[in-house]
């Protein structure tokens, strides 16, 4: 019997939206993560992308657990020499693109190359409510339902 092997035209993409508010950011990213990968499915395939289209909802409200939102530092380097640049977790979700700490966690969850870079554009990030994709029909994934530690009260 030989093993299956997923062919790019057969792969049937699902949108799931899901919404972050009072979610804990890294079991959101972890499950994220494998959605966009595709792992859910019995059909997963590692070099095809055979993963879901995950539209993430009100990403502003996401919580940070313990002391991370004061004391967790993202860094980035400029280019130039002594570039390191480095901003707080409460100073990126108070400013004004605060769904970029769950893009990054997500992002940072998946495996570097071509093929992770095409899934992770399956993804969407809105810091409120509102989003344009309403003519998918989209399939609500309640997170917060799976395990009682993927939610806090902020």
């Amino acid at each position: 019997m030989s093993t299956y092997s997923a062919k790019p035209a057969e792969v049937e993409k699902k949108w799931v939206m899901i919404d972050a508010s009072g979610l804990v950011v890294g079991r959101l990213a972890s499950i994220v993560a494998m959605r966009l990968r595709g792992k859910h499915k019995p059909t997963f395939t590692p070099h095809v992308d055979d993963g879901d289209n995950v539209i993430i909802i009100n990403a502003a409200k996401i919580v940070l657990t313990g002391k991370k939102r004061e004391n967790k530092v993202y860094y980035h380097h400029t280019g130039f020499i002594g570039g390191i640049k480095e901003r707080t977790a409460r100073s990126i979700l108070e400013g004004k693109f605060p769904e970029r700490v769950v893009e990054k966690a997500i992002e940072r969850m998946l495996p570097r190359g071509p093929l992770a870079r095409r899934q992770l554009g399956n993804l969407r990030v809105y810091p409120g409510a509102d989003h344009p994709h309403t003519a998918q029909n989209p399939e609500k994934l309640d997170i917060a339902a799976m395990n009682r530690k993927n939610t806090r009260s902020v």
